[in-house]
């Protein structure tokens, strides 16, 4: 081979395997940002004087703009170009990241956060698929969806550690300057990301797009606020609109579930009338596509309820800072990085299928373990085998489930279909914080009034007054140290928070449980998946 030939031959490697670097990147830097903040929740309650249940919104809403306009942004893809959309979506995500990088106050924050980095990620994350999709085939897409999956279960994981590094050392706004400069590396190295595939008609369906994103909406809210309102009773007034005794939380579930039953059908009509919507309804006859969408959805809701609850646990009851709490899940973010590339040559030998049903029993154990290993009294090296053995799992279902569904549909709808599984990713996050946040929050409220009613120490007028504090404070409770019962004498101040730390850890523990019911539930609809990926 002459020097010229090897030469040509390197620089097609660097060519063919740099995209799958630039568009993993992406996907990294989307994840990260979802997960960023979370072990930052104590200092962000203090120095942006909010509470528990408004960072739930910032989490929630950013996963919520994605659920609602990734497929938007997977058709935008299909049909003004998917390279065009890339570019376009880090460049929104650079501005959200700048706004977020400077806000001192919650809006603030959920402007840049959630709503515009939210946007751009829904351009960009459709476009990293469904571009390996048109560019890989055959083992080659295996191996390229194998490391982007094993980039996003290992991104999920690093983006506490970092959230907690920048947080304790330097300033939690650091996490987004740092977005800033990998989007410019993103956009440095976009040459080397092809697009083959022709633009189509350029219509977008608009309609479908407000209603898919008022529905999801609707439902977030439902479940978010519920901890505030109630379910079914209003626990007290919603300050709008309060319709008699009925929760404001009720009211949200139902209208948002009509209109996404309202959206199904619009979906529908406008594609028998040969209109183009966002979402193809014959995508749902597609039972592999529908049963991989299905599993990613419910492992996120557990994904996420982890996540989301280790943290509070961690600093609220065992008062660790946002930097060791991310260290506290290092053993999940290693054996992600191990077992995720190496699940691609396990294929060969075992099917994708049973990897994936392999990862789903492994993390529903791994959660039932860290249910029993938490405790009041515990050290935190207790949650060192549940959080390995969790990220053991993750990492074999994460690396597989995206080609496994993703195969079953043609290269030409591939960015339709990854918005869809994107979607129904999104939505498992969203719901994730806000199901198992409000299961968390609703537990300590319990939990507190049982052992206030139980308390001989503090007088019947006195307890009284504490649970009307404990209902007007309920989304404040997780971090008790914020003042809540700065005004009660020091006696009763120090045994209601002693309370407090015992409630949180079984509301932890209740949380947790419900995380394994929804891993036990994703096992049980991968049963439903083929063995292997469909051919190309």
């Amino acid at each position: 081979m002459s020097a010229r030939t090897a030469a040509k031959h390197q620089e097609s490697r660097f060519r063919k395997w740099g995209a799958l670097g630039v568009l993993s990147l992406a996907l990294a830097i989307i994840i990260i940002d979802s997960t960023l903040l979370n072990v930052s929740l104590s200092t962000l309650i203090r120095e942006l004087h909010t509470n528990l249940q408004k960072l739930q919104w910032v989490i929630s809403a950013y996963s919520l703009m994605l659920a609602a306009l990734t497929v938007t942004g997977g058709r935008m893809g299909d049909l003004f170009g998917r390279k065009r959309m890339f570019m376009g979506g880090a460049v929104i995500f650079v501005v959200g990241a700048f706004v977020a990088s400077i806000s001192h106050s919650f809006p603030v924050l959920l402007l840049g956060e959630s709503i515009i980095e939210g946007i751009g990620a829904a351009l960009m994350m459709p476009a990293t698929a469904s571009l390996l999709v048109q560019k890989y085939r055959g083992h080659d897409r295996a191996i390229a969806f194998g490391i982007w999956g094993g980039v996003a279960a290992a991104a999920s994981a690093i983006g506490p550690i970092l959230g907690g590094f920048f947080t304790t050392h330097y300033s939690w706004r650091w996490g987004f300057r740092i977005n800033i400069f990998v989007c410019a590396v993103l956009l440095a190295g976009s040459f080397l990301v092809e697009d083959t595939e022709r633009p189509r008609e350029k219509s977008i369906d608009w309609i479908g797009v407000l209603l898919s994103s008022a529905g999801l909406f609707c439902v977030v809210f439902g479940i978010i606020e519920s901890e505030s309102y109630g379910w079914i009773r209003a626990r007290k007034p919603f300050p709008f609109w309060q319709p008699g005794t009925i929760s404001i939380t009720l009211i949200a579930l139902a209208i948002g579930t009509a209109i996404l039953v309202v959206f199904a059908f619009w979906e529908y009509r406008l594609e028998q009338r040969g209109g183009l919507p966002i979402v193809s309804m014959q995508l749902f006859q597609n039972r592999q596509f529908v049963s991989g969408a299905s599993v990613i959805g419910v492992l996120m809701i557990a994904q996420n309820g982890v996540i989301f609850s280790l943290p509070v646990f961690l600093q609220s009851v065992k008062g660790l800072d946002a930097f060791h709490t991310g260290l506290t899940l290092l053993p999940m973010s290693l054996a992600l990085l191990i077992v995720s590339p190496s699940a691609a040559p396990m294929t060969k030998r075992i099917p994708h299928k049973r990897l994936v049903q392999i990862g789903l029993a492994i993390n529903t154990v791994a959660i039932i373990v860290l249910r029993f290993s938490i405790g009041t009294d515990i050290t935190v090296t207790w949650l060192i085998p549940g959080l390995a053995l969790y990220g053991v799992g993750l990492g074999l279902v994460l690396s597989q489930i995206n080609n496994l569904t993703l195969s079953a549909v043609n290269v030409r709808e591939a960015g339709e279909a990854s918005g869809v599984l994107n979607t129904f990713r999104q939505v498992g996050i969203s719901l994730g914080a806000a199901v198992i946040g409000a299961i968390l929050i609703s537990t300590i409220l319990v939990q507190l009034n049982a052992g206030l009613a139980q308390s001989p120490n503090i007088t019947p007028q006195s307890k009284q007054a504490i649970s009307r504090l404990l209902v007007a404070q309920s989304s404040g409770l997780a971090f008790g140290e914020s003042g809540i019962f700065n005004s009660l004498p020091p006696q009763i101040r120090n045994e209601m928070m002693a309370m407090r730390k015992a409630a949180t850890t079984a509301g932890i523990q209740r949380a947790f449980g419900w995380g394994a019911a929804f891993a036990l539930l994703g096992l049980a609809v991968s049963t439903l998946l083929p063995l292997r990926p469909a051919q190309d």
